[in-house]
């Protein structure tokens, strides 16, 4: 049976990205909605997946192996790693999912391509990148950013495919736009300088700056609440 309610938020949000697309004048497809499921249940992503969602974002590593191992019938699903990632986790991240967004240390990209079984293809990795500039937030910083890509675009079972970040919560769209648009230039400066690197992601947007996020260029939008509803206080 399928979750009216979810059914519902899932196509607001769906329209939402497509309001937003449209308002930047940019195509339709310009951009992957990937369904933030921390927290929620394997149920809610079975029924995501039974309205077309494919792509799931989860955070906390145990969590998401237990949801990976009740969905396993679900082979054309991709799961994201979104959350902070310690070196001892990095074995079960390289073996069960697709895409990681949350690399800010050569060392964990390192483990990562070393841990990677050679009968899944290279991992997919997203540079997280510290926009906001705030002391107690992962990312490398926009200085440090060169050096980072430029080894991590070297290493064999992973591929770089973009950048990442979580910016300081913003109260107006401006606001909103300033590191989202940082973003988009150290992206743009890693095309010209790796020119061969595949460099097509921007992980940015979330439920509260979905718009402002589309207006400066992502392409691959994390929505929880939006899709979900309010999370649980018990773990966020």
């Amino acid at each position: 049976m399928i979750n009216v309610a979810l059914s519902g938020s899932l196509n607001d949000a769906r329209q939402r990205l497509q309001d937003a697309l449209r308002a930047a004048g940019r195509p339709p497809d310009d951009a992957l909605m990937l369904a933030v499921s921390k927290t929620r249940p394997a149920a809610d992503i079975r029924h995501a997946w039974q309205l077309g969602q494919r792509h799931f974002g989860e955070n906390y590593l145990q969590e998401a192996l237990d949801k990976q191992t009740e969905l396993a019938d679900l082979d054309d699903i991709s799961w994201h790693f979104i959350g902070p990632l310690q070196s001892n986790k990095t074995r079960a991240v390289a073996e069960h999912f697709d895409w990681v967004h949350s690399v800010d240390r050569l060392k964990t990209a390192q483990r990562l391509s070393a841990q990677r079984p050679a009968d899944k293809p290279p991992l997919n990795i997203c540079l997280q990148v510290n926009v906001s500039h705030e002391a107690a937030k992962s990312g490398v910083t926009p200085q440090a950013l060169a050096e980072l890509a430029q080894a991590v675009s070297q290493l064999p079972n992973v591929t770089l495919r973009g950048l990442m970040a979580i910016p300081a919560p913003a109260d107006t769209p401006a606001a909103q736009r300033q590191p989202l648009a940082e973003l988009r230039a150290c992206l743009e400066t890693l095309r010209e300088a790796l020119p061969e690197a595949t460099l097509d992601t921007l992980s940015m947007g979330m439920s509260g700056d979905l718009e402002a996020a589309v207006q400066e260029g992502a392409t691959l939008v994390r929505l929880g609440t939006a899709i979900f509803g309010a999370r649980p206080d018990t773990k966020n």
